[in-house]
C-alpha cells in the first residue's frame, strides 16, 4: 500500500474547529507518584462524543467536496466511530446512513441517533460488524455515497493527528514518552505524523494494544498487515482483527514500542481511574495507563498518555471488578469435591479458608454421584500473597481441591 500521501495536522485542526473540542492536559498525581515522572492525561473522553473519533470522522467529512457531501456518507460501526460520524454530519448538514449490527446495544443506538438527529438514518442489519460493513460498502457502491472508514483513510489519520498536535502546541515541546492505545492504528499513525511534523524524533512512543487483539504486533512480526483468526472483544474500541493498510506503513516507519496489555490489567486501571480520579473510562480508554509502572519510565520524565474514550456501559462494572480481582490474584476459583455428608462445607470453611478470605461464588457442578458433589467455588483472598498458604491448607485437607486457571473454558461462564 502506497502511504506517501500528504498529511497536515495543522490544516486538519483548522478544518475540525467547531466539530471537535480541544481537550485538556491534566496532571495525574496517582500515576506521577507511581512512576516518579510527570504524567499528564490527554482527556479525549471529554469530547462531545466522549472519544477522539470525532476528529478523524469530522476531518474526512469536512474535506469532501460539495458534490460529495450532497451524495452523503455511509459507515459501519457499533461504537465510537458511529457517534463521530453522526455528530459531524449533523453539524455539517450532510446526510448519513450508519449501519449497525443487530447485536448493537440499545443505548448505543439511541446515542448515535441523538447525536445525528435528522441528518442520520440508522440501518440495523446482520449479526456481526462484518455483516454491517459489507452492507455499508454495497450502499456506497450503489449510491455514490462516501464510505467513511473508522481508521484506514488518510483524512481519518490526519484528523486523529490533531490529538498530538494539541499536546505539542500546549506543552511547547515534545513529551519524553507518549502512550497511545492502538486498534486499527489511526490514532497511532496520526500521533507519529504530528511528531514528525515537529521533528520530535526523541520521543519514546509506546503503543498499547489488548492482548486478545494484538493485530499490530502480528503485522510487525509478519512484515505486513495480517488478519487475526479471532479477537477478544472486551476492549471493544480496539478489538480489531487487522491493522489498517494505510496506517501500517506509517507505524512501521516510526520507532514504536508495542506492548500487549492483558484485559485484567485494563480492568484494574479502569477501577483506579474511577475510584481515585473520578474518571469513567472505557476499556480501550484506560489501556494507555494500564500497568504504567512496567513501562520503564524514568523519574523526572514528561509523560503524556492519551485517555482515548469514556463510552463505558456502567452495567459492565461488575465484570470489570471480577476481571480485576482475578488479574491481581485476589479472586481464585476451585473445583472442590465435597462428600455428601453433614458438616462437609463447615469443615471446608474452618480448615481451608483463611481468616480474611471469603466465598463469593458457590455452585454445584453436578450431583450425579451419591457420595461426592463437585462444586465450583470462588474465593476472594484478603491478601493475594496468601495463596500459597491457602493451597497448603487445601493439600492438607481430605477434600479434593483443584484450582481453575484463568485460561480455563470455565471462565467463559463466569466473566
Amino acid at each position: 500500500m502506497d502511504s506517501h500521501f500528504h498529511l497536515d495536522s495543522r490544516a486538519a485542526a483548522r478544518r475540525i474547529a467547531g466539530l471537535a473540542a480541544p481537550t485538556p492536559l491534566q496532571r495525574d498525581a496517582r500515576l506521577s507518584e507511581r512512576t516518579g515522572a510527570d504524567v499528564l492525561l490527554k482527556r479525549e473522553d471529554l469530547q462531545p462524543v466522549r472519544s477522539y473519533k470525532i476528529r478523524g470522522a469530522g476531518n474526512l467529512i469536512a474535506s469532501l467536496s460539495q458534490q460529495e457531501q450532497q451524495r452523503g456518507v455511509v459507515c459501519a460501526s457499533a461504537g465510537n466511530h458511529a457517534q463521530g460520524v453522526a455528530r459531524a454530519c449533523a453539524q455539517l448538514g450532510v446526510e448519513a446512513r450508519i449501519y449497525l449490527p443487530r447485536t448493537t446495544p440499545r443505548q448505543k443506538r439511541e446515542r448515535v441517533a441523538a447525536l445525528g438527529g435528522d441528518a442520520v438514518s440508522l440501518i440495523i442489519t446482520g449479526d456481526t460488524y462484518d455483516d454491517a460493513a459489507a452492507a455499508a460498502a454495497d450502499d456506497a457502491a450503489a449510491t455514490g455515497a462516501t464510505l467513511a472508514p473508522a481508521f484506514d483513510h488518510p483524512k481519518v489519520i490526519e484528523g486523529q493527528a490533531t490529538v498530538v498536535r494539541e499536546i505539542l502546541d500546549e506543552l511547547g515541546r515534545a513529551p519524553d514518552v507518549l502512550l497511545i492505545p492502538v486498534g486499527g492504528g489511526g490514532l497511532l499513525a496520526g500521533a507519529l505524523t504530528a511528531l514528525a511534523e515537529d521533528g520530535a524524533t526523541n520521543t519514546r512512543v509506546i503503543a498499547l494494544e489488548p492482548a486478545g487483539a494484538a493485530s499490530l504486533a502480528a503485522a510487525l512480526e509478519a512484515g505486513h498487515p495480517v488478519t487475526l483468526d479471532s479477537v477478544e472483544t472486551f476492549a471493544d474500541g480496539t478489538a480489531v482483527r487487522r491493522i489498517g493498510e494505510h496506517t501500517y506503513p506509517i507505524i512501521e516507519r516510526g520507532n514504536v514500542e508495542v506492548v500487549s496489555v492483558p484485559e485484567g490489567a485494563i480492568c484494574v486501571e479502569m477501577l483506579d481511574l474511577y475510584q481515585v480520579e473520578g474518571i469513567v473510562a472505557e476499556p480501550s480508554g484506560a489501556m494507555a495507563t494500564a500497568d504504567i509502572a512496567a513501562r520503564g519510565i524514568k523519574p523526572g520524565e514528561l509523560v503524556v498518555a492519551v485517555l482515548s474514550g469514556g463510552n463505558n456501559d456502567v452495567s459492565r462494572y461488575a465484570e470489570v471488578i471480577e476481571r480485576a480481582l482475578v488479574h491481581e490474584g485476589r479472586k481464585r476459583y476451585f473445583l472442590v469435591e465435597f462428600p455428601q455428608e453433614p458438616g462437609a462445607l463447615r469443615r471446608f470453611l474452618h480448615d481451608v479458608l483463611g481468616p480474611d478470605d471469603d466465598i463469593t461464588f458457590f455452585e454445584y457442578v453436578k450431583r450425579s454421584n451419591r457420595e461426592y458433589g463437585p462444586a465450583l467455588v470462588g474465593i476472594e483472598l484478603g491478601d493475594p500473597t496468601s495463596y500459597d498458604d491457602l493451597m497448603a491448607r487445601c493439600d492438607g485437607s481430605p477434600l479434593k481441591v483443584t484450582p481453575v486457571p484463568p485460561d480455563s473454558p470455565l471462565f467463559r461462564f463466569l466473566l
